[in-house]
């Protein structure tokens, strides 16, 4: 019996938009506070992980 590769990926939902219509202005404030907060840790994780690529690309081009 065969199976799927497909089958072995973990399926994750992407997450719903959060309903804003209900924030008042204080409470946007704060989530555009807290999404601004996760972009910079995303960003210097993409940075971190460039940096890791290229330093093995050097290594492995010598």
């Amino acid at each position: 019996m065969a199976f799927d590769l497909d089958d072995l990926d973990p399926r994750q939902k992407k997450p719903q938009p959060r309903n804003l219509d209900a924030l008042n202005i204080a409470d946007l404030e704060e989530y555009a506070a807290v999404l601004k907060d996760e972009l910079q840790r995303v960003e210097g994780k993409i940075k971190a992980k460039q940096s890791h690529a290229a330093a093995a690309a050097s290594l492995f081009k010598k």
